[in-house]
């Protein structure tokens, strides 16, 4: 299984997963051109873990998304239902608690961690609403929930250049940085599936998390949402 199909069965995620782990965190930051470690400054920035806070890193793939928590002296459990993507992180980061878990049964005790948070890695999970619930079992009252995920420009000329980029240059240019760019075509399917921001929101509302707001990245094309435990 090389390829995904949007309906998500676990399964074929993951091993579509496992089969480009190697070449992930490159790949991403050619196809975002450049974009990837400025959104994830933004995520570290928006957790704001403190020293010491238990931060669960949810769709961590190969760890790289975990290294500013662990930078800014927080205790971070990188989870991922890859193994492929698992054992490369291990390989590269051998000093974080790289865990196995799937979003919608997520492995750890109710009011584990001060915050969640999960980057680019939601709209891969067959169950949205079960992730999100399950991320709110799993946080301290007070804790904080940040996604980071692909969105909806908002100005209707980039949308138009974005979407041609998703399904016409992204492909052949992950031929070219890839091990699998089928793969990459399933991405940019999801990406266009995936709700927009106000929907996006009202999902984490109704999963039980309060105060949520989001903040648009890149004109929109990624969003960062934010929300809090009562």
């Amino acid at each position: 299984m090389t390829r995904a199909n949007l309906d998500k069965q676990p399964h074929e995620v993951a091993a579509m997963f496992d089969d480009v782990a190697a070449k992930y965190d490159l790949t991403n930051d050619v196809l975002s051109l450049g974009q990837a470690r400025a959104w994830r400054r933004a995520v570290a920035e928006a957790v704001a873990a403190a020293p010491g806070d238990l931060v669960l890193d949810l769709g961590a793939g190969t760890g790289t998304s975990s290294l500013p928590f662990l930078a800014a002296g927080a205790k971070v459990v990188p989870c991922d239902f890859s193994v492929g993507m698992l054992s490369e992180g291990k390989r590269r980061h051998p000093e974080l608690p790289l865990t196995a878990g799937d979003a919608t049964r997520l492995p750890f005790a109710d009011g584990s961690f001060d915050a969640v948070t999960i980057s680019f890695a939601l709209r891969n999970v067959h169950d949205t609403d079960a992730a999100l619930r399950e991320m709110h079992r799993v946080t301290k009252p007070g804790g904080k929930v940040v996604i980071c995920e692909f969105s909806t420009p908002t100005w209707t000329p980039l949308r138009t250049v974005y979407t041609e980029y998703l399904m016409r240059a992204l492909p052949p240019v992950a031929t070219r940085v890839s091990s699998n760019a089928d793969a990459y075509v399933y991405l940019a399917e999801s990406i266009r599936a995936w709700p927009d921001q106000a929907a996006l929101a009202a999902k984490l509302q109704q999963a039980g998390w309060t105060k949520v707001a989001w903040r648009n990245l890149t004109g929109g094309i990624v969003a960062l949402h934010r929300g809090f435990k009562a």
